[in-house]
């Protein structure tokens, strides 16, 4: 078998797949994690849901494997280290989401600057309109640029901060965006969007030393990973009334546990990642992974697959115990 399909998709995407591919389409064993692995044996590439989870143990099951694939968002179900040591290509789509993304952004921007409302010179509550505000954006992907002109075109003056960014790089210019440290977006900037690729390094990078230097009545919106924050800082942020409320669109379950720092905030909402999940960035994303399986599969220039392993055929029986 070339192809197994976890993940549920376009039927058109399927159809031109299994036009050039055996494909096997069985989303019934994303809640079956056993029979699952029993069926990686001959799989050469794959394509999952964020609930199925790929990791050594799975990947002792597939000794064909060269790719797979998420067609949505993010890919913290899938070990991208044990991937890389297998020689498996871990194909999501390049920026299918940006401009749902930035459209997310967009309406919990309106939102939030409306509904939490400040106090004017005249001693009235009342909201503030995005167009006379000043945008900050952490971080440049692909849904930077449709969200740096969305900015202008309400009129908000928009300023940048990425750490893997020079403020000579022309990345900025090309999106209009002014280039400035990362202290200096949080004390300009009005609303605050997180849009940052995650990783280890940058674990805990938003903490006191930045969100306490926030302007006055800030909003933030994030639809980047939550452990970009220090969830203490954060609530103390929220919670002294210098970040006057906050959107994010996921959060790590134990940061909102009862006893924790960030419970019962009421300033605080989070949705399900929903920010690129529409139904054109779904067909986006699975022509863009559909695409680049076939390139793999297809191209004979790429390493040969890794050898099966001793333990393999045991393992398919449910012999093997994780590690």
């Amino acid at each position: 078998m070339d192809v197994l399909i976890v993940e549920p998709l376009d039927p058109d995407v399927l159809d031109w797949l299994s036009s050039r591919h055996a494909l096997r389409y069985a989303p019934e064993l994303a809640t079956d994690p056993l029979r699952l692995r029993q069926a990686l044996y001959p799989v050469r590439a794959l394509v999952i849901p964020p609930s199925v989870r790929l990791d050594s143990f799975a990947l002792q099951a597939a000794p064909m494997l060269r790719a797979v694939g998420r067609v949505s968002a993010g890919a913290e179900n899938i070990d991208l280290e044990a991937c890389a040591r297998a020689r498996i290509e871990v194909v999501r789509p390049q920026d299918a989401s940006a401009s749902a993304e930035a459209e997310f952004v967009i309406a919990a921007l309106l939102q939030l600057l409306r509904r939490v409302p400040v106090e004017n010179a005249e001693g009235l509550l009342v909201g503030r309109e995005l167009g006379a505000c000043t945008v900050g954006l952490i971080g440049m992907p692909g849904s930077a640029a449709p969200l740096a002109r969305l900015l202008a075109a309400f009129g908000a003056q928009v300023i940048g901060y990425d750490p893997a960014l020079h403020a000579s790089d022309g990345i900025w210019t090309q999106n209009d965006v002014e280039p400035v440290s990362l202290r200096q977006l949080f004390a300009r900037s009005d609303g605050v969007c997180v849009l940052l690729s995650y990783f280890t390094r940058y674990r805990g990078l938003l903490g006191e030393r930045f969100l306490g230097a926030g302007k006055h009545n800030q909003v933030l919106v994030s639809v980047a990973h939550s452990s970009l924050f220090d969830e203490h800082a954060l609530a103390f942020a929220l919670g002294a009334g210098r970040m006057a409320a906050a959107w994010f669109d996921s959060m790590e379950p134990g940061m909102l546990a009862p006893g924790g720092p960030l419970h019962h905030i009421d300033t605080l909402q989070v949705t399900p990642r929903v920010a690129g999940t529409t139904r054109e960035s779904r067909l986006r994303g699975a022509w863009s992974v559909a695409r680049r399986i076939d390139e793999l599969l297809t191209s004979p220039s790429r390493a040969a697959v890794r050898e099966p392993q001793p333990g393999d055929l045991a393992d398919l029986a449910g012999g093997a115990a994780p590690a």
